[in-house]
């Protein structure tokens, strides 16, 4: 009898013993489940976050146009692209800075040609969108400035290259400017100055460009003579 009741202790105690381990390790799969489920967790909202910031500020709807340049005219041009990203353009070039009102096309373009930027808006963009985008301008081969008609908020263009933009706080802008801005492979004339002589900081209010160059006189015709037709008059007399 004693016998008995010592194996069947034995075989209670194996018994607690082996639901105590099946408990421990139920309770051991729980944690690493929860733990591999939180890194996993972990892991797609930092991927969601990255892929996410990739999109927000990837340049892959930029724009691209293969204009040449080193073309010169000093009358208006048609340009096909609002705002202009290349093409024939005026001698003078914008002297890089800001600008509150619109500067001309032509003169724009050959700043761009040089290898700035153009920061274009809409003239009745908000004043605090208008100061975080002059907040922008603190380097040198940098346009700000509006533009009627624009298609978008704010759209920025260097030469053969446009973005279109949701606004001031776009976060595409900063990188666009700084893959652009004076970028050998894409500027024409890089290294040519955006400042200094040879510039203008007129706007298009101020220096209007001509539609048609002026027409000049025949070689080899005289002027009219003024006075054919008319009396002529005596010589004063000189006084005394």
């Amino acid at each position: 009898m004693a016998k008995d009741r010592t194996q069947a202790r034995r075989e209670q105690l194996a018994q607690l013993r082996a639901a105590q381990k099946r408990k421990e390790r139920r309770a051991a799969m729980l944690m690493w489940g929860a733990g591999a489920f939180v890194i996993v967790l972990l892991v797609g909202v930092v991927g969601f976050y990255i892929v996410r910031d990739r999109s927000q500020t990837s340049l892959d709807a930029v724009t691209s146009y293969t204009y040449k340049g080193s073309e010169h005219t000093a009358i208006k041009v048609n340009y096909k692209e609002t705002p202009p990203v290349g093409g024939p353009h005026n001698p003078v070039w914008q002297q890089c800075g800001v600008y509150d009102q619109p500067i001309n096309n032509e003169h724009g373009v050959h700043s761009m040609e040089h290898g700035s930027v153009w920061i274009t808006y809409r003239p009745d963009l908000p004043k605090a969108d208008v100061s975080k985008l002059k907040a922008m301008i603190t380097s040198d081969y940098m346009l700000l400035s509006p533009y009627p008609g624009l298609k978008a908020p704010v759209v920025v263009s260097s030469w053969n290259h446009q973005l279109v933009l949701t606004g001031a706080d776009d976060p595409r802008l900063p990188r666009y400017i700084t893959k652009y801005r004076q970028n050998p492979s894409t500027t024409p004339e890089y290294g040519a100055t955006c400042t200094g002589d040879g510039s203008t900081q007129a706007t298009a209010a101020d220096e209007p460009i001509p539609t048609a160059s002026p027409t000049a006189a025949p070689t080899g015709s005289a002027a009219p003579d003024p006075t054919m037709g008319k009396s002529a008059s005596p010589a004063p007399t000189p006084s005394k």
